[in-house]
């Protein structure tokens, strides 16, 4: 990567500035090279000379004299850097040479989907992200995790690191007493052995959502039903055949569910380990607590303090001696320790968990686990209409099944009512209406900071023109169509860019950050910043194809060229949507 590059001959050049004794200082400032807003400013900006202005007592226009003048030798046409020149009051930018820019393109096209992506790192994550609860259909609040959690999966997994993927499934708990009580009271009392199999059988995720939902308007007018619950899991707990036969059936039942979004979705989550995974190890970890002085009695209960952080304390056991959700969590973090021995534990969830995983990364250092900083929370905000909240309907959960359906069925009406509609057969059309609908979901949600709010309106998400996946997918298409009717194949060994126009120049500009963009999106954990990013790299291709010929060109050197950018735009679209987890289309 240039910037890398750069960054560490401008450091060793100022190393060498300090060994000859025109530079007298002990601790050289890091050298951090930016993007200038405007591309006319140059590609790189870098602000030493602000910060080694006070150390020589001279202004920074003064220092960045200095430097340019020093600079130079060590970096001009080294590294395809055309010129250096002072702006402002001391800033430096840097032009890189066109002849980069050309040689990059070839770069692109022999690297094809390995551009960008780095060699093996000794480094390892475990992401938790996903989480959906069993016996309830996948809802639309889940959504935000799973895709923004697999992004990042994605972005490491590219950038060399090991990455772990763990679904931690609700699949414990007194709510699941709830659907046992039911179960047994409103589906198999007093059957016998082969009808109850036969009625579990024929259960599905939308029978058990019922259930619960039933439960709750009962329990509204007889409270005395969640001592049933909680009696339900307490059987579950001790190991009860008859509670642990309905709980497994349902719990068959959602997974399979599951799978069937996660399908849809093209998330491939590598490990499912739910929160009943963790029960063995519950009674150990209060222990180790209790023996350490973290964990101290409380009103009958077990709870973790944290005087000094001002943080409520957290319980790690009730007082009637069941355990909660906290403590799963915390036998996560142990296990996925011993495990993997990972370098940081990500988690990807709502924003309104955060308090929970305070406390639970402070606890896990005063166990002596590992320090707080190993731990990673990514939060997200809500999904939203254009006229508020995601509105639920007597109880029920937004289905995420059913807004992919609808998203599906809307691509698929776009594409009949199109010009070109007639051109695709039913099955194409299918395919193309899946990938379109399910990407704009995808995108909508991806495209935005992760702590924002998303607003959920069918017109953006589908939208052709605007910032979108199907309009990144149409460029993709357009590159595609343009390379096939050239019988493109690959570039010339030698390309000219001495007479580039400034709307080749303005997507040249843009190619060979790919590998910076990605990785400050995995740094920061947010793929917005890719999402920004592609949809600049096609809005750029699309200026330049509006304004010039690729088939038609003047020269044969002029068609050559602008059919290697098309080659390069559509790889670097490409690459950017596989990381996104959409998917690309030859033809739209």
């Amino acid at each position: 990567m240039i910037k890398e590059r750069l960054e560490q001959l401008i450091q060793e050049a100022l190393g060498e500035l300090q060994a000859e004794g025109k530079l007298q200082m002990a601790e050289l400032p890091a050298v951090i090279l930016e993007h200038p807003e405007n591309p006319d400013h140059g590609d790189y900006s870098l602000n030493l000379a602000f910060l080694l202005a006070s150390h020589m007592r001279k202004s920074p226009f003064e220092v960045a004299g200095f430097l340019v003048e020093n600079l130079r030798y060590f970096v001009e046409g080294s590294l395809d850097v055309h010129r250096m020149e002072i702006a402002g009051a001391g800033f430096i930018n840097v032009y890189l040479s066109r002849r980069f820019f050309v040689e990059e393109i070839t770069r692109v096209l022999r690297e094809g989907d390995s551009y960008g992506k780095r060699k093996k790192e000794k480094k390892t994550m475990v992401i938790d992200y996903s989480g959906p609860n069993i016996a309830k259909p996948f809802g639309v609040g889940h959504l935000r995790s799973t895709i923004i959690g697999q992004a990042i999966f994605n972005l490491y997994s590219f950038l060399g690191w090991k990455v772990i993927g763990d679904n931690h499934i609700g699949d414990w708990g007194t709510p699941h007493g709830k659907i046992l009580y039911e179960l047994k009271t409103k589906k198999l009392e007093g059957k016998d052995k082969k009808e109850t199999r036969e009625i579990l059988n024929n259960l599905t995720i939308q029978d058990l959502e019922e259930l619960y939902i039933e439960f709750g308007r009962e329990a509204a007018d007889n409270p005395a039903l969640e001592e049933q619950a909680r009696l339900w899991f307490q059987k579950l707990e001790q190991g009860d055949k008859e509670a642990k036969m309905m709980w497994e059936y349902a719990k068959e039942i959602s997974l399979q569910e599951f799978r069937k979004i996660y399908t849809l979705l093209n998330v491939d989550i590598t490990h499912t380990l739910s929160e009943s995974f963790y029960e063995p190890m519950l009674s150990g970890i209060i222990r180790e607590a209790q023996k350490k002085g973290i964990a101290n009695e409380s009103q009958g209960a077990q709870i973790i303090s944290y005087p000094e952080e001002k943080l409520p304390p957290a319980v790690i056991l009730k007082s009637d001696g069941a355990t909660n959700y906290f403590t799963r969590d915390l036998a996560a973090i142990a296990y996925r320790l011993k495990k993997w021995n990972p370098d940081i534990i990500v988690y990807e969830t709502g924003v309104e968990q955060m308090l929970n995983f305070q406390q639970l990364f402070w606890a896990a250092e005063l166990l002596g686990w590992a320090s707080r900083d190993r731990f990673y929370h990514v939060t997200h905000g809500l999904y939203r209409t254009k006229e508020g909240k995601f509105s639920t309907r007597k109880g029920h959960t937004v289905h995420l099944e059913g807004v992919l359906k609808e998203a599906v069925e809307r691509a698929k009406k776009m594409i009949e009512q199109s010009e070109t509609g007639g051109e695709f057969s039913e099955a194409e059309k299918d395919k193309i209406a899946k990938a379109v609908g399910i990407g704009g979901v995808k995108y909508n949600d991806l495209s935005q900071h992760p702590k924002k709010d998303i607003i959920f309106d069918w017109e953006k998400i589908l939208n052709l023109k605007g910032n979108s996946a199907p309009y990144l997918q149409y460029t993709y298409a357009r590159c595609v169509s343009i390379l096939e009717r050239a019988r493109f194949k690959e570039p010339a060994k030698t390309m000219t860019y001495e007479d580039l126009t400034t709307a080749e120049l303005n997507v040249l500009q843009l190619l060979y950050r790919f590998e910076e963009i990605v990785e400050e999106s995995a740094e920061k954990f947010a793929p917005n910043i890719l999402c920004t990013y592609v949809f600049d790299v096609a809005q750029k291709y699309n200026t330049f194809y509006s304004i010039h010929s690729v088939l038609q060109a003047e020269t044969k050197d002029q068609k050559e060229f602008r059919l290697a950018l098309t080659a390069a735009t559509a790889q670097i679209l490409k690459n950017s949507l596989h990381l996104l987890g959409i998917t690309v289309l030859a033809r739209m």
